[in-house]
């Protein structure tokens, strides 16, 4: 077995969030809490442009990295894109260069450095539509682009299906937020399972509207 060199990154941070892990099979679903996902604008192996890379939960409580941050280090290519929503990881050598001026924010999308992977699992998530993510979110410490491995028949667990989702974990009063479309499982004999409305609501009802 050969393995993959380390590629040299550097670059800005444009986002920061959480990196989740959503297993389906059927009506129910099984978090993975791995770590933390960096949109960044810089060089990945000499070539400029976007890149998405996974870091550690102890890597993000070390550095306490944000928005507006430059950072460089070394990654290698993920090795299965469909349980990621990465295109590099394995993060070493990290070096902060050049530090953002915090900001005081009193309106979406929130930046600053994310909070422990416990607060996440604890605040519970909506759905949150594709395109608003796409648009208002990317940058946002409570969005999240979880790639969703999905067991289509609990008799057989081989069989598998691949997809990404995109969900809030933000204060539920965002101006931004749009639940988009309910979100359909599929199950074994062409049977299907939609996602209710009610399973976000029951999930975050322990917080208000500001929170």
């Amino acid at each position: 077995m050969v393995l993959e060199n380390k590629i040299s990154f550097e670059g800005r941070i444009l986002g920061v969030q959480p990196r989740i892990r959503l297993l389906r099979s059927f009506d129910e679903r099984h978090h993975a809490y791995l770590g933390y996902t960096l949109r960044i604008n810089g060089s990945v192996g000499g070539e400029k442009g976007d890149f998405v890379i996974g870091i550690g939960k102890e890597t993000e409580l070390k550095y306490g990295i944000q928005v507006g941050d430059n950072i460089r280090g070394q990654c290698m290519h993920v090795e299965d894109p469909r349980l990621e929503s990465l295109m590099y990881y394995k993060v070493s050598k990290i070096e902060l260069y050049n530090r953002a001026v915090e900001i005081t924010q009193g309106h979406p999308p929130w930046y600053g450095v994310p909070p422990a992977l416990e607060v996440y699992r604890e605040r519970g998530h909506r759905r949150l539509d594709q395109k608003t993510y796409d648009a208002k979110c990317t940058c946002c410490i409570w969005g999240c682009l979880m790639p969703v491995e999905m067991i289509v028949d609990q008799w057989n667990p081989t069989r598998r299906r691949y997809r990404q989702e995109t969900f809030c974990y933000g204060p539920k009063s965002c101006i931004y937020y749009h639940a988009g479309r309910k979100r359909t499982v599929p199950g074994r004999n062409g049977m299907s399972w939609t996602e209710e409305d009610w399973i976000d609501e029951e999930s975050t009802k322990h917080r208000n509207m500001d929170e």
